[in-house]
């Protein structure tokens, strides 16, 4: 009779931990967006607020790509030394004051407060499914779909509200772009009760020949397939954010109308971002999620490219599904492809330095080459090259196999 009380208590205080660790991981995927796309729809705020040119302000958006491509490979490293709880932790601190110093008003601190962004985020996009594969290691799916989705939204939110409060005279650009600091801080709350809970000693995974796990990233044609899969997933979507407005405008869509077409594509990939992950965990082989993601690019792009507007809404959602899964797949790759967490983290770190440094350069160059043909031919070309190679990459990636 005692040692049935004593499991029913364990599995309670199990339950119970557990659900603490599904809101901390929610709040957490809403500190990863809403710093960056906050940004966007006050970027003319800020720029007139500030005196600064269009280039400057648009660099603002890159800063954190490229910070993520810098810091990404020794975020693993660092949470072997302080443990991924402790070092996940640090990053929201770090996160926290980067917020605080942007909203200053003042251009240096407003470009340095952008790059500890960066830098802070760099470290969960990195860490949290080597987390997941650490804690939960079978219920990495299902976490990470949780994750997504609430990264998704709640950039979605970010993107909504972040005009309305910089109209309010009250707040001001300054006051929008510290509007994500609360939830930073619920986050840093919220976040307590994992730095109490059980840890794992992230020194005895895989401890043997670290450094040649090391090299073996570097000179492993799937860990490089995988890179230049969420490089080019990152490069569609940041891409296509940036510019799809601009291209459906040119056909003749209204600037209102147009960033619902937007809307509708980013919305359009929660249900993906969710099912793709669990999906995959369940399949020997990804082969398939890729050739569907694919064919709905291909098909999305070459409409836009024929200007049939008459089907936006669908090319929009063919997109915003193809945008969703391709995300969602890549980011399992990290687990899926791995048999630790620290190898996980590794991959994760080697993929995204790769990846960002491509997305930085993506928007520059789809700009370059509408400027220089006067057509945004030449740049959805591009979009549907892109596809191509994500689909070759990811479809390398998606073999059942480990590093």
């Amino acid at each position: 009779m005692a040692t049935l009380k004593t499991n029913k208590k364990n599995i309670s205080k199990k339950s119970t931990s557990t659900v603490i660790f599904v809101i901390a991981i929610i709040f957490f995927a809403m500190t990863m967006r809403t710093p960056i796309t906050g940004v966007g729809p006050i970027i003319g705020d800020i720029r007139e607020g500030l005196g600064i040119s269009n280039v400057l302000a648009g660099f603002l958006t890159t800063i954190p790509l490229l910070a993520f491509a810098i810091v990404s490979p020794f975020v693993p490293g660092i949470s072997r030394k302080f443990g991924m709880e402790k070092t996940l932790y640090y990053s929201l601190i770090l996160l926290t004051i980067g917020i605080a110093l942007r909203s200053f008003g003042s251009i240096s601190l407003l470009i340095f407060g952008t790059a500890l962004i960066g830098i802070a985020i760099a470290f969960g996009n990195v860490l949290m499914q080597g987390f997941f594969k650490l804690k939960y290691p079978y219920h990495i799916g299902l976490l990470t779909g949780i994750y997504t989705v609430s990264m998704n939204v709640s950039a979605g939110v970010a993107l909504g509200i972040s005009n309305p409060i910089a109209s309010n005279p009250e707040f001001g650009w300054q006051g929008s772009l510290a509007s994500s600091i609360v939830v930073t801080l619920v986050t840093l709350i919220v976040w307590i009760p994992l730095l109490r809970g059980e840890k794992v000693d992230l020194s005895t995974l895989g401890s043997s020949n670290n450094k040649g796990n090391d090299n073996k990233i570097w000179q492993s044609p799937l860990a490089w397939a995988i890179a230049i899969a969420m490089g080019f997933q990152s490069l569609l979507f940041y891409c296509s954010t940036t510019w799809l407005p601009e291209i459906l405008i040119s056909q003749g869509f209204t600037e209102s109308s147009a960033g619902w077409m937007t809307s509708i594509m980013q919305y359009s990939q929660l249900p993906m971002t969710f099912l793709i992950p669990i999906l995959s965990e369940k399949l020997k082989s990804q082969r398939l999620i890729v050739v569907f993601f694919t064919v709905c690019y291909i098909i999305g792009f070459i409409g836009v490219y024929f200007k049939w507007t008459e089907l936006t809404v669908l090319w929009m959602i063919l997109i915003g599904l193809a945008g969703g899964a391709s995300f969602g797949l890549v980011l399992m790759f990290f687990t899926l492809r791995t048999k630790t967490a620290y190898e996980a983290a590794q991959i994760s770190g080697f993929a995204q330095s790769v990846g960002y440094l491509l997305a930085a350069v993506g928007p520059v160059l789809f700009g370059y080459l509408h400027d220089s043909t006067l057509s945004w031919d030449m740049p959805i070309l591009l979009f549907i090259i892109s596809s191509i190679i994500l689909f070759i990459s990811s479809y390398i990636g998606a073999k059942e196999r480990y590093l």
